[in-house]
């Protein structure tokens, strides 16, 4: 497989990204996460711009290139222009919970992140499920920004390929100062993602942005954010996210859309439905980016030997299962335009 594999999915309309979470740092799981989908045929994995989440990321990536000897997915990480719901972590004082709470919060977290003794930062990636539900209404959001000027040169030193930026309706002034920050580091990226949550002016909004950004980047991606952060809740947030491509590609500006935001098991079959992906249109969708449909499916897989510390490669039973759950995420959108589809290598079925 070449270098360019995941440009070469991009352009023909068979890109699918993992979303590791914009504030999720459970670096065992993250580190995981990343071989799984390198096996089932992700082309690329977003993390948080944090160098410990990008190490553990390509220690992953790592192990995939050994146990296969083909070239890695990219590695992306998300910056955010200002405050944004992909970058809070959820935070209360459990000396303030009464004993007899039912504690509906823990319920509710996907990653587990909410115990008696309080939020485990690391595994709150900004959902926002226990803010609502909450009885006293104790739980609030803390935001916060990458410094994207200070971290960017030890990120690309360790090996990033791509940023992604997180936008809003109303984000210019904002927007272009992150831009311009990102100015010296913009030749050494392969990509610039650019994503924006479903609003009324938000292809507006996005031209916009496009006038900015110009020329000064080869491959742009407009990740439409349909629902944010809502894949593993239903079948039908995968509604949101479809709509908002429809538009991009009737209305946007140039450049590859990509679906987020409420994408799941249901996405493909719904493009196709909608004739929205390659060769069925001149203009398609050029890919999928999945981040709770991604990761809930694997956790019960996952976190006990992240609890561990133990590498998922060394238990070649739970790592077949794993890349199996991931090829039936990955495979239906890579056979749909004719993509290659990974069985699972030869290998897995050894014992080490």
């Amino acid at each position: 497989m070449s270098a360019s594999f995941p440009l070469e999915a991009l352009q023909a309309g068979h890109w699918f990204k993992l979303i590791c979470g914009a504030s999720y740092q459970h670096l065992p799981v993250i580190r995981n996460l990343a071989l799984t989908y390198a096996l089932a045929g992700a082309d690329c994995v977003d993390v948080a711009a944090e160098p410990a989440v990008v190490r553990s990321a390509l220690a992953g990536l790592a192990a995939y290139e050994r146990l296969t000897g083909r070239d890695r997915p990219w590695l992306m990480v998300s910056l955010n222009d200002g405050e944004d719901l992909h970058f809070p972590r959820a935070w209360f004082d459990p000396d303030r919970c009464p004993t007899d709470c039912p504690r509906p919060c823990e319920r509710v977290c996907p990653t587990d992140a909410i115990t008696s003794t309080g939020v485990q930062r690391d595994r709150c990636y900004g959902c926002g499920r226990c803010l609502p539900i909450c009885p006293l209404g104790l739980i609030e959001a803390q935001a916060w920004q990458v410094d994207a000027a200070a971290l960017l040169p030890e990120l690309l030193d360790l090996g990033i390929n791509a940023i992604e930026i997180h936008t809003q309706v109303g984000h210019q002034k904002e927007f272009q100062q992150l831009w311009q920050q990102l100015q010296p580091w913009l030749p050494q990226l392969q990509a610039i993602a650019i994503s924006c949550p479903a609003h009324p002016e938000a292809i507006a909004y996005l031209w916009d942005l496009q006038e900015l950004v110009g020329n000064t980047v080869e491959t742009v991606i407009w990740q439409t954010d349909g629902r944010p952060m809502s894949g593993d809740i239903g079948a039908g947030t995968t509604h949101a996210a479809v709509r908002f491509a429809q538009a991009m590609l009737t209305e946007g500006p140039p450049g590859h859309v990509q679906l987020a935001g409420g994408t799941n098991a249901h996405t493909v079959a719904k493009l196709q439905e909608l004739k929205l992906l390659a060769p069925q249109v001149s203009r398609f969708v050029a890919g999928i980016a999945c981040g709770g449909a991604a990761r809930t499916p694997l956790a019960e897989l996952l976190e006990p030997l992240a609890e561990q510390q133990r590498s998922l490669e060394a238990h070649p039973e739970v790592l077949q299962a794993a890349v199996t759950t991931a090829i039936a995420l990955v495979g239906p959108l890579k056979q749909a335009v004719g993509g290659a589809t990974r069985s699972i290598p030869a290998f897995l079925l050894r014992t080490p």
